[in-house]
Formats: structure tokens, C-alpha cells, sequence
């Protein structure tokens, strides 16, 4: 983002607006800390202020402060779009292609606002006037961090803002552990910590609150643990039948392709779920060092994301789709087994 970005975004800002901040389908704490961050900042500029997901997201981020004002495009389409329709700003946060909002893009493709696009995701799509991107941040929450202080404005920060942001950056980290993490990261945690996020606190709520039906899930995800020796790979499955027996919500799954990774010896790692609603298999794939998750999704799996992070999806049945997956590893050999 050029300094007469900047110029140009602090005289929008400069009256009160009507905004609409949108972040990705199926939000995850990035997105929803990221987006609650920006409002409350922008809230207290004097802004009118909406937040609009395209769907719901998991149970363990409804404590962070100002959730209950965020707008589900599924359940509220009316509404949502009459906001969209009149908005002069509209913040896309955490994605940079249009169509990872889902029902929302058509919508979105047509606003006559504004768009300013932060997002630290590969290969961003050109739909908006301003674009914030930067494959290197470890978050979209870290970028609104950069992008107030941009503006010259880090002192109104204050504890909401600041527990919204670490709430992002803590958990595209996972818990500041990914080599995402850099020392500026670790100095703007510092800052949040400074300014009133209580770090014990929000680890907590995200973390260490669970269901017993969400550590039998886990258990039964461990159990259907499969081990690639050869190429350095490990991947679990989850059908429709085993979320249901454990009575799945949404964010039940989320890490669980961790603790393949985890594994002694292994550098990528998936997780495969059976999503029967939407006649679909999930994949989530996550890897250690320089084997790039991102061009794999991309190329096998019509996903895509980061480096060592990434998401995807196969319209093949569960078997099916991990046998193609397996049928794959060969072609990276070289790669696996640097």
C-alpha cells in the first residue's frame, strides 16, 4: 500500500461513512479478530460500522468483544445486502478472491463502494481500488495492526482492539509457533498486550474450552491416523458418519490436522472431511520447511492459501479423494524427502 493509498484512504476516513467490513466464508479467528478489530477502530472514529460473514463460525470465538453485532449473510440476506448496496467503504479482510465469500459475491462484484482489500493470502484477485497484500505477514490481524499505524494512529488502540488483533495473530500462529512469526510480530503482540489484551485470557477461551463430544471427535480423528512413511506424510480422514456420532459444530476439527504434522519424520500433513450437506470433501494441508502446501492445493485440490498452510476441496467421494491424493505423492518424491 503506497503513501497516496494512504493519502487517499485517510481523507474517506476523514468523515463519518457507512462501512461494511466482509470477511471470508466459514471465518476463522484471523477473520473474525481481524474484522472486529477494524470495527471497533473504526467505530471510534465515528463510522457506522457492519460486519457482515457470509455463514457462522465455531462456538470458541463468541466471547471476543463486539461478536454479537457480526451479521450472517445465510440466515440475514436482506439485510446484508441492502448494507452492501449502501455502503461507501467495504473492507474485504483475510481473503483477496471474491468467491470465498460464497453467496456473497455476486453482491459484492456489483457495489458501487469503495473496496480495500488487506489480506495476506498468494495471488490476490484485482476487484479492489486499495490493496493491502503481503504474502510474509503472519495475519491479517498483524496487518490492521500496520495498517492504523499507517494511518498514525497505533495510541487508539485500546484493549478491545487490542484483544480482537491477538486473538487473529495467536491463532494463525498457532499460538506463535509457524516461522510466520516474526520478532516485529512478537513486538506488536507486546504492544496489544500493552494496550489491555489479556493474552492468558484469550488463550484460554480459544483453547482450552471443550467439549467432551469435541475430544471424542479428536480421538476418533487420532484413531484414523495414517502414516505415508515413504514420502514423509501423514493425513487423517473424517466421514459425515463419524462428525455425527459426536454430535460435530463447527470448529470441532479445527487444529486437529496439527497433530499429524506433529509427527516424527512427517513434513505435510492433511486432514480429509466428509461435508455431505455441500457434497464435498474438505482438506485442509499443512507442512514443515519449504514443500508448498499452497501450489499443491492449488494444483490437485482447488484451494490454495499459504506456503505451509492451506486449504482445498475435492467433489470425489472420501476413498476416492484420498486416493487420489495418495496417487499424487510420487510426483513430489524429490520434495518430500528433501
Amino acid at each position: 500500500m503506497t503513501k497516496n493509498d494512504i493519502s487517499d484512504i485517510n481523507a474517506l476516513l476523514a468523515s463519518p461513512k457507512q462501512i461494511v467490513i466482509v470477511p471470508h466464508k466459514n471465518p476463522d479467528g484471523d477473520a473474525i479478530g481481524s474484522s472486529l478489530g477494524l470495527y471497533h477502530y473504526l467505530k471510534l472514529k465515528g463510522h457506522h460500522v457492519s460486519i457482515i460473514a457470509p455463514n457462522d463460525y465455531p462456538e470458541f470465538l463468541k466471547w471476543i468483544p463486539g461478536e454479537d453485532i457480526i451479521i450472517k449473510h445465510d440466515t440475514e440476506t436482506e439485510k446484508s445486502d441492502v448494507l452492501i448496496k449502501n455502503a461507501d467503504i467495504i473492507f474485504t479482510l483475510d481473503f483477496n478472491a471474491l468467491h470465498r465469500t460464497g453467496n456473497m459475491e455476486s453482491i459484492l462484484a456489483v457495489a458501487n463502494a469503495t473496496k480495500i482489500m488487506i489480506d495476506h493470502h498468494q495471488q490476490p484477485d484485482d476487484y479492489a481500488q486499495y490493496v493491502y497484500s503481503d504474502v510474509a505477514m503472519c495475519s491479517t490481524c498483524e496487518m490492521i495492526y500496520h495498517f492504523i499505524e499507517m494511518l498514525d494512529d497505533v495510541d487508539s488502540i485500546n484493549s478491545n482492539i487490542g484483544t480482537c488483533l491477538y486473538t487473529g495473530i495467536m491463532t494463525d500462529t498457532g499460538s506463535f509457533r509457524f516461522r510466520s512469526t516474526t520478532s516485529t510480530t512478537h513486538r506488536v503482540i507486546a504492544s496489544l498486550i500493552d494496550k489491555g489484551a489479556k493474552n492468558a485470557e484469550i488463550h484460554n477461551n480459544v483453547y482450552d474450552t471443550n467439549s467432551f463430544d469435541r475430544l471424542q471427535l479428536l480421538g476418533c480423528a487420532l484413531n484414523n491416523l495414517k502414516l505415508v512413511k515413504e514420502f514423509n506424510t501423514a493425513y487423517i480422514t473424517l466421514s459425515q458418519e463419524e462428525l455425527n456420532s459426536f454430535n460435530f459444530k463447527k470448529g470441532d476439527t479445527e487444529g486437529v490436522v496439527n497433530y499429524a504434522l506433529s509427527l516424527q519424520d512427517v513434513v505435510f500433513a492433511v486432514i480429509f472431511i466428509e461435508h455431505k450437506k455441500e457434497n464435498i470433501i474438505k482438506i485442509s494441508l499443512r507442512s514443515k520447511g519449504s514443500f508448498d502446501v499452497n501450489t499443491f492445493a492449488r494444483t490437485h485440490f482447488n484451494g490454495g492459501g499459504h506456503t505451509n498452510a492451506s486449504g482445498g476441496r475435492s467433489e470425489l467421494n472420501l476413498k476416492s479423494t484420498v486416493d487420489k491424493f495418495i496417487s499424487i505423492l510420487p510426483v513430489h518424491r524429490n520434495d518430500l524427502n528433501a
